[in-house]
């Protein structure tokens, strides 16, 4: 069975089903159906299958017209029939892994995954979990549940886990030319899930599944913990009335030992706020305390409550309380270019700007509408009229912006992400 699927896997004859097609498993699904592999995408989602069969994509950095093009030569189909597991050679999982209130990790969709899966289970499937989660999820959750089929893992199926490495908006690096770390369960499912890799990208293969899962959370947890850094700086400049961003670019400019991270309202995005919380979690089953995460994770929670402050001390030194200010937000999308609101700061910067009672006003071009509690927002539809506003807010850095024309407009202008660094204005305040 290993041979004959590591022959399909090699000539691209293995049918490959995707569960999740969201940020993960698009890019995947699609990336597989350009190098001729069959390729099926399992979602609950309605709205998304039918996006798909009627070739229009629905995540920005993937072109409507790829998605044509790859179910036009059927080489790419989507259903929210998961009957269709049985005939799929290999099954990958990408579905959401979110943070309980409690900031344990809720595994609930890789067990509803699993458990669909081993519904339909046959001898010679590879199973390859792509989910971000603590060390451990692989062998812990995933492989008993498919066990409970009555088939054995290694031998009658193959499991192995390789993290996500999705930068959505990046040009530079992509998931065909990103390295894909592999761990298995044994050394047949290592190789069978470095195969399919490796038909698109080059793959770095490590000892278990434990390893692989640990990668990505050091990955997303080094982030953590220097943005954590480096927005501590930015309260000690606040105080010493130190430039921060001038900092940060002077130390820049030393070719070795420094690696440039900037401040900012707080961290967004589903992987660097949650991942080091998973690891955490997992620590602290074995009475591990991880002080650098939960150190990091405190400081960075409490940069939106800096931006409020900042932003209501700019304006009373024009004279005006945020009490009844209209502002308008710039950006609300967790980071620039993507319209992914997940973990954004700027919904943490909203809610402290409307406890002070301030009347908001946003603009992002990529996201339309969003709510808040019982309030509901809808974005502007131009910039034409900032002079208006008492202050305009930088939360997200977008590029289609013109922010020359931004300070040249605004009244006054407070820029939490460096957005205007080429600019001199006395309208300017910076994070």
């Amino acid at each position: 069975m290993y041979k004959q699927l590591l022959k399909k896997i090699n000539s691209h004859k293995a049918s490959v089903g995707i569960i999740g097609l969201g940020y993960v498993g698009l890019p995947l699904a699609v990336e597989l159906a350009k190098k001729n592999f069959s390729v099926t995408g399992f979602e609950i989602d309605v709205k998304k299958t039918n996006s798909i069969k009627n070739g229009r994509s629905y995540i920005g950095d993937i072109k409507s017209e790829e998605i044509e093009k790859l179910v036009r030569n059927k080489k790419l189909f989507a259903t929210t029939d998961f009957i269709g597991l049985a005939d799929m050679d290999v099954i990958i999982i990408c579905v959401p892994t979110p943070l309980r209130k409690s900031k344990d990790p809720d595994v609930s969709y890789i067990i509803s995954a699993a458990e669909k899966i081993k519904q339909t289970l046959r001898k010679g499937q590879l199973i390859i979990l792509e989910s971000t989660t603590y060390p451990g999820t692989t062998k812990e959750i995933v492989l008993p549940k498919l066990e409970s089929a009555g088939l054995k893992a290694g031998f009658d199926f193959f499991l192995a886990f390789s993290p996500e490495r999705i930068d959505p908006s990046n040009k530079k690096f992509t998931i065909a030319n990103t390295v894909k770390v592999v761990g298995g369960l044994c050394e047949k499912s290592l190789l069978l899930a470095s195969a399919l890799y490796g038909s698109f990208t080059k793959v770095y293969k490590v000892s278990s599944s434990e390893a692989a899962e640990m990668v990505k959370l050091l990955e997303n947890t080094f982030r953590a913990v220097n943005i954590g850094l480096v927005n501590e700086v930015a309260l000690m400049c606040h105080s010493l009335n130190l430039n921060v961003w001038e900092i940060i670019d002077a130390a820049s400019t030393k070719p070795f030992g420094f690696m440039k991270f900037t401040p900012g309202p707080g961290i967004g995005g589903h992987c660097i706020p949650l991942d080091p919380h998973y690891l955490s979690w997992k620590l602290k089953t074995l009475n591990f305390y991880s002080r650098f995460i939960e150190l990091s994770g405190d400081i960075n929670s409490k940069m939106p409550k800096f931006a409020v402050i900042k932003l209501a001390d700019a304006l009373n030194k024009n004279e005006k309380s945020i009490k009844n200010s209209k502002i308008l937000v710039l950006g609300v999308a967790y980071k620039k270019d993507v319209a992914d609101l997940r973990e954004s700061p700027a919904l943490d910067v909203i809610s402290g700007l409307i406890e002070k009672m301030a009347k908001i006003s946003y603009f992002d071009p990529y996201i339309k509408n969003f709510s808040i509690g019982k309030k509901m927002f809808k974005s502007e539809k131009n910039l034409n009229n900032i002079s208006k506003y008492d202050i305009v807010v930088i939360l997200t850095d977008h590029s289609s912006i013109d922010y020359a024309e931004v300070v040249k407009k605004a009244k006054l202008v407070f820029d939490t992400r460096n957005a205007t660094k080429s600019l001199k204005s006395d309208k300017i305040v910076r994070l």
